[in-house]
């Protein structure tokens, strides 16, 4: 008997989201992003204090429904708090 060789699976693909992998198998939208990071934002879809970038460009808010994130990006997504 030959021993079988486990079936390797292709890695899923990711991105880099506040320096940390993140499983992200297709393109999606700036917006649908913040919706799965900032469950505020998903629940009134209003992105007070929210800042993004991708790839080290900073996407305006009036542009993350039409603004993509692609495997292999680098997307920072910041948000602000008070206090001091």
């Amino acid at each position: 008997m030959t021993p079988s060789t486990p079936a390797r699976t292709a890695p899923t693909p990711t991105t880099l989201v506040n320096g940390e992998p993140y499983a992200l198998a297709d393109a999606l939208p700036v917006a649908v992003l913040v919706a799965r990071l900032v469950p505020a934002f998903a629940a009134d879809r209003t992105a007070r204090g929210i800042a993004v970038a991708v790839d080290d460009a900073v996407v305006p808010r009036s542009l993350w429904e039409s603004t993509t994130v692609r495997p292999g990006a680098r997307v920072e997504v910041v948000g602000a708090v008070q206090g001091g």
